[in-house]
């Protein structure tokens, strides 16, 4: 299901046994191996992702139980409560394991539960990296993607920021968010772009030039809403009624979809409960046909 033996030639990529190792390889940036199926922290903080999580014991748990599974590639975004996932990442998480890769965003201010405002003024995103470097207890970011490209300021300007960090040696990689292929290669010819990160789904597939884009590139194509399956999972859908057969819950085949469908897609379906993580978890050693996927992806378009 992915490139796994690129992976046991890096002594540094912990988890080789464990779980997680199952969904394959890549490397963000051509230096950074992380196992295919990783981790996203937004759902850890409070309802509309705002405020602190209303199990904070658990959260903990969850983001110890990822790493336990083999997990080494975490999202999250200074946003989500604000600032709420970053802390705890930190609290559950540090020290670090060697080899843990830990992803953040900027570019949203917010104003409440579900409220999201772009800001992408350069002043806001030089603070916004800082402040993820102290709430992480991190010298410099292995991935700092931009969360949306904001049409107030110039994208220059924006990416421009963004490379200047870089220099500075607070930024390893760079990446984005929500952004079409004319926008990527503008970004490129700026800054060096690792890794996307769009909406993208079995049942959503509005981002299939985009990922087709990346899968050329060899830019790393991360999926948000990665279970957004719809009424593919409904009582009678396809999804459900092809789950039941391979004996696996709807989300588990679901995620072994994404995983099947590109090389260069690294899904990170988030949770705040432990078996909810286990379960998703699991989809990593999932034993998929090259025929049922294709006919699976190919109804999916379709409904």
């Amino acid at each position: 299901m992915g490139e796994k033996t690129e992976a046991k030639a890096g002594k540094a990529h912990f988890g080789e046994d464990l779980p997680a190792a199952e969904s394959g390889s890549f490397r963000i940036g051509g230096d950074l191996p992380v196992w295919r199926l990783g981790f996203g922290a937004m759902r850890i903080t409070g309802k509309g992702v705002w405020g602190p999580p209303p199990d904070h014991d658990e959260a903990i748990r969850v983001l110890r139980r990822a790493v336990e599974l083999g997990i080494n590639f975490i999202d999250t975004a200074d946003s989500y409560g604000p600032h709420v996932s970053e802390e705890l990442i930190a609290e559950a998480l540090y020290p670090y394991p060697a080899g843990l890769v830990i992803a953040t965003k900027a570019g949203f201010d917010r104003s409440g539960p579900d409220r999201w405002t772009m800001n992408g003024r350069p002043e806001h995103l030089r603070s916004a990296c800082d402040g993820s470097l102290k709430r992480l207890k991190l010298e410099r970011m292995d991935l700092y993607q931009l969360h949306r490209i904001d049409p107030a300021y110039p994208a220059e300007d924006q990416l421009g920021t963004l490379k200047d960090l870089q220099t500075q040696g607070k930024i390893r990689h760079i990446g984005l968010s929500e952004v079409t292929v004319a926008q990527i290669k503008h970004a490129r010819a700026i800054v060096p772009i690792v890794s996307v990160q769009n909406r993208y789904s079995l049942a959503d597939r509005a981002a299939e030039d985009v990922l087709e884009y990346c899968e050329r590139e060899r830019i790393g194509f991360i999926p948000w809403f990665p279970l957004g399956a719809g009424e593919l999972a409904a009582p009678g859908g396809e999804l459900r009624s092809m789950a039941a057969e391979m004996m696996v819950t709807t989300s588990q085949l679901a995620l072994g979809w994404l995983l099947w469908r590109s090389p260069v897609m690294l899904p990170i379906p988030g949770t705040s409960r432990v078996n909810h993580l286990e379960e998703n978890v699991a989809t990593a050693a999932l034993k998929v046909d090259d025929a049922k996927m294709r006919a699976l992806g190919k109804l999916a378009k379709s409904a």
